[in-house]
């Protein structure tokens, strides 16, 4: 199954923007978060098509996923 990764922030840096990735039934936001070798305290904030979603968040067919880092600022 397809679907839509966004990256935001530091997030990007070495790896991308936006990407379709080919997934296999049953893949989670961890799932993904560790293909790309991101720290599990790194992937903060998560929506599935713009809904917050937590780390073991099934995905589907079609699904726009966005990962974000810690909000950070003052």
């Amino acid at each position: 199954m397809k679907a839509k990764i966004k990256l935001f922030a530091t997030l990007r840096n070495g790896r991308f923007d936006v990407a379709e990735m080919d997934l296999a039934e049953g893949t989670t936001i961890l799932n993904i978060t560790e293909q790309l070798e991101i720290e599990k305290k790194d992937a903060a904030i998560l929506f599935i098509n713009g809904v917050h979603a937590e780390l073991d968040s099934l995905i589907r067919e079609g699904d726009d996923v966005a990962i974000f880092p810690p909000v950070g600022g003052g």
